[in-house]
């Protein structure tokens, strides 16, 4: 080799990667802190996370005293960190009002007869359940309202002719509750189940005794009542209901009015109080390009412990201290730098524990248009894997574009994808979920989801239990995962790096 081309290989060598670079377009780099910035922002998410779970919030449970100051400290941090409203409602600035309804189930009472001829059913072979005070229905002879058999179906080949009747349903395990709606929509004065045995009946009574938390708009007025196979026999008779059920068989069974008088009673404890998802906003440069969410529950399960326990507080530190928290730092970040091209909204929701409640009551009544969201990024369970873990993608495979730009974002920070189906498992069980239904593209990304080796000893140990305290958190993977999101989230926010895959609609 000769000295001068020797010369120009190891100048190629040297330069090459500049020259190539200054051919292409510039990629955005990832954000990259050092070591010292790593440990600031470590800090500030543990000082929030220890606030958010320390035993003065009680568990932060809605409609209790922890819950309010928790939600107001959020309120004060949004503004602290530059935030605005996001309710777009000049009358509330930071609140958006969530009513709940609390139903625990009291008292009640089923009578059967025929003839002359009353049976009280005892406790030990029936149930029945209301979500009001006091329900009260009568069928049979001389009431006007009709008993009607209707096997195995739902109803719906009766028609209008269900309205005001009690109907008497056979259990059909995995059916029920959707035969069961179908004919209290066909305004069935009330259902009564028949179920095979006391196991069956017991099984009834373990899920629908349970207080019962929900949205007040989805309240349903509506009386339901079981009973046990045998005990409905002893009324109407052996023989005669082994053939009923025998014609319930068939599928050219059509329903039968019953010569059988019901009387059904029930009452319960109702509490109907207010919470607030808490939402605030960094305004875009371009209006009209669509918005980022940001979003996390606020809330965990108040005291859970034994009665008698030492500790009974659930203080939820990792579940969702950890992702407020992280919300609330990738907002100042985020407010810290360039200002984004859309929106980014940042949404504390209420009620997760219970059912998605706060972000079911922000799809029914957004303060912006859910079509003009083009992601959403929920935070939840933020503080359990230590740095360098690989990261659970909850969500994938429901919008290309958003699943491309992740996997880039994670390319660029050197991350790797988890386990996909420990991933998946956690789809519906999170905020999100609520989001995908309603059409707005939206995942969870964490490294909590990553691994089982990471999550489940968390699950069996520290999960919905008292000792989720601030003291063992791991901030390392919480780290790695908000400089994912800052990174992803600017990338979104901006209309020239990642078009929408519709223009979003006012």
């Amino acid at each position: 080799m000769s000295f001068s081309r020797g010369l120009a290989l190891l100048l190629l060598a040297l330069l090459g990667p500049q020259l190539l670079g200054a051919c292409a377009p510039a990629a955005p780099r990832p954000a990259s802190v050092p070591p010292e910035d790593r440990a600031a922002i470590a800090a500030r998410l543990e000082a929030d996370i220890a606030y958010l779970a320390s035993d003065a919030m009680a568990g932060r449970k809605p409609g209790t005293p922890g819950g309010r100051d928790a939600s107001a400290w959020i309120e004060q941090r949004m503004g602290e960190v530059g935030l605005v409203s996001g309710t777009n409602d000049p009358g509330s600035y930071w609140r958006l009002p969530v009513d709940l309804l609390g139903v625990q189930p009291d008292s009640a009472e089923l009578v059967l007869g025929q003839g002359r001829r009353r049976v009280v059913v005892p406790a030990a072979d029936a149930a029945v359940y209301t979500p009001r005070r006091r329900a009260l229905a009568f069928g049979g002879p001389g009431t006007g309202v009709p008993v009607v058999f209707v096997g195995f179906g739902d109803g719906s080949v009766l028609g209008d002719a269900l309205a005001g009747a009690v109907a008497v349903m056979l259990a059909d395990p995995g059916r029920d509750a959707t035969r069961r709606d179908a004919l209290f929509r066909q305004r069935a004065t009330a259902v009564l189940t028949v179920v095979p045995d006391s196991a069956a009946l017991a099984a009834v009574r373990a899920a629908a005794e349970r207080p019962r938390l929900q949205l007040a708009s989805e309240e349903q007025d509506n009386l339901a009542a079981y009973i046990t196979d045998k005990a409905f026999a002893e009324v109407i008779g052996a023989r005669r209901w082994a053939a009923w059920k025998a014609e319930a068989e068939d599928s050219a069974f059509t329903p039968i009015e019953l010569n059988l008088s019901v009387s059904l009673e029930a009452t319960s404890d109702r509490r109907e109080f207010a919470t607030q998802n808490i939402i605030g906003m960094i305004p875009g440069s371009e209006p009209g390009s669509g918005a980022v969410l940001v979003l996390g529950h606020w809330d965990h399960l108040g005291e859970c412990g034994p009665p008698g326990a030492f500790d009974r507080i659930c203080n939820g530190a990792a579940d969702n201290a950890s992702g407020i928290a992280m919300m609330l730092e990738l907002a100042r970040r985020l407010k810290a730098g360039p200002p984004p091209g859309r929106d980014i909204y940042f949404l504390a929701t209420t009620a997760e524990e219970p059912g998605l409640l706060g972000i079911r009551a922000f799809v029914k009544d957004p303060p912006l248009p859910l079509a003009s969201i083009v992601a959403a990024f929920n935070l939840d369970m933020m503080a359990v894997a230590p740095a360098g873990s690989p990261v659970g993608f909850v969500g994938r495979g429901k919008d290309e574009g958003l699943d491309a730009a992740v996997l880039a974002a994670l390319a660029r920070h050197g991350r790797a994808p988890g386990d996909q189906s420990l991933a998946d498992s956690f789809l519906m069980r999170q905020d999100g979920w609520a989001l995908v239904q309603a059409g707005v593209p939206a995942v969870l990304l964490s490294s909590t989801y990553g691994s089982r080796a990471i999550l489940d000893p968390f699950i069996a140990a520290r999960y919905h239990q008292p000792i989720d305290e601030a003291e063992g958190m791991e901030l390392g993977g919480a780290v790695d995962d908000l400089l994912l999101h800052e990174d992803l989230i600017r990338e979104i926010a901006d209309p020239a790096r990642y078009p929408a895959s519709a223009p979003p609609r006012p």
